[in-house]
């Protein structure tokens, strides 16, 4: 079974309210969920995120994955690492990268000739109309 740790939504409509859940993969967004670890109130200014610290280090040491809004509020409260910037990950692939490897070009053979002339005679020639016979 695949565990994520997702945002499952809450609230009236245009009111969004989000519960924090562990929940299987396979399930879909407000359905069934394992367990609640917190909540996220967009609606308030500041948001408002509670959530137990505990509980979310736990069920990711046991292997859960959290969505990327999930991820974005655990970065904010300092539970899991901030992810390193996109341009140090691209400076240090760019001296990593090996020559690109071309394919070699196709043989041209007999039969490919002799079909692709075919096409293009099938083309050229459109068909006439016959005369309606009664």
């Amino acid at each position: 079974m695949a565990v994520v740790i997702r945002m499952m939504r809450a609230g009236a409509k245009k009111r969004p309210f989000y519960r924090i859940v562990v929940a299987d993969s396979r399930r879909q967004r407000d359905g069934r969920f394992v367990e609640i670890l917190g909540y996220y109130d967009p609606m308030t200014n500041p948001f408002a995120v509670k959530m137990d610290e505990e509980k979310v280090k736990a069920w990711i040491a046991l292997g859960a994955q959290p969505s990327d809004q999930a991820a974005s509020l655990f970065r904010q409260a300092g539970i899991i690492a901030v992810r390193a910037s996109k341009t140090a990950k691209k400076a240090g692939e760019a001296k990593k990268k090996a020559p690109v490897k071309r394919a070699k070009p196709r043989e041209v053979t007999e039969r490919r000739t002799r079909n692709k002339a075919a096409r293009v005679k099938k083309k050229a020639s459109p068909k006439k109309a016959q005369p309606k016979k009664k």
